[in-house]
């Protein structure tokens, strides 16, 4: 690692100051990117604002037909609240397969959503359930937070404080797993919610997180895995790694689509 100043705020006010004093300051959340970046000197701020210690960015509130949770939350705890598992079940199950226990138990919802690597769970349920980012300066729908590989529509001074997340009449998340991280090598999340059904898929696109309106359009007219027999997605713009090619990944977008369509019941 590099020499850095490590700062850790009791307030969310205090790091809004410390990052803005900062000559090239960076939030650390979970640290379960940002660290691994440090050690390899892929990075080099001037300072680590901390926000470990802020209250107020922790927890899980219910807010009317919405789920709230504050961007500290750990992904073991969304895993385990009993208001997500009641409101949002597709969610809570998400949240407890992410990575393994070490990570659940330090990763959150905040680091993830802000960090948006195109093979994370969170951006997908974002993306498919209408949430609304909620940061330091604005609220931003997921539709307009997500902009590319690693990149948001955050601001270099704006830090996400809570994701409010709508209650769907239906969801389920399916993913296609890489058996050592468990990143996805392609997962799909479909709602199915009051302005209609959402499909949103992660671990493929080569620009991150992306939705499908032909499926969307399709299990509007008719909520069952048939519907979506002979919908393909183009190769073109998916990713091929070492993993799974571009075509095998549009494949296994139609499977996990189906087997999310068939997991909501």
């Amino acid at each position: 690692m590099y020499e850095f100043d490590h700062r850790r705020p009791g307030t969310l006010a205090d790091a809004l100051d410390a990052l803005r004093a900062a000559d090239d300051g960076t939030v650390l959340a979970g640290g379960q990117t940002l660290l691994p970046t440090l050690k390899q000197r892929l990075a080099s701020p001037s300072d680590l604002i901390d926000l470990s210690g802020i209250a107020e960015l922790q927890g899980i509130a219910i807010d009317g037909d919405a789920v709230v949770i504050g961007a500290m939350t750990r992904h073991a705890d969304v895993a385990a609240s009993s208001e997500v598992q009641q409101k949002i079940p597709a969610l809570a199950a998400l949240a407890g397969d992410i990575g393994d226990r070490q990570v659940r138990n330090r990763g959150t919802l905040g680091g993830s959503v802000a960090n948006n690597d195109p093979a994370a769970d969170y951006p997908a349920a974002c993306l498919a359930l209408g949430a609304t980012i909620k940061t330091s300066a604005r609220e931003i729908a997921a539709d307009d937070f997500f902009t590319g590989l690693f990149e948001t529509a955050l601001e270099d001074d704006e830090v996400v404080t809570a994701v409010r997340f709508p209650a769907p009449d239906k969801a389920a998340y399916m993913k296609f797993k890489n058996p050592a991280s468990r990143y996805a090598i392609v997962g799909v999340f479909v709602a199915r919610t009051a302005d209609g059904v959402r499909v949103a898929v992660t671990g493929a696109g080569d620009g991150g997180v992306f939705r499908v309106p032909e499926m969307e359009s399709a299990l509007a007219a008719n909520f069952t895995p048939s519907a979506l027999e002979g919908i393909a997605v183009p190769p073109d713009d998916l990713n091929s790694d070492i993993h799974a090619s571009a075509e095998y990944r549009a494949h296994l977008v139609g499977v996990m689509a189906r087997r999310a369509v068939a997991a909501c019941g």
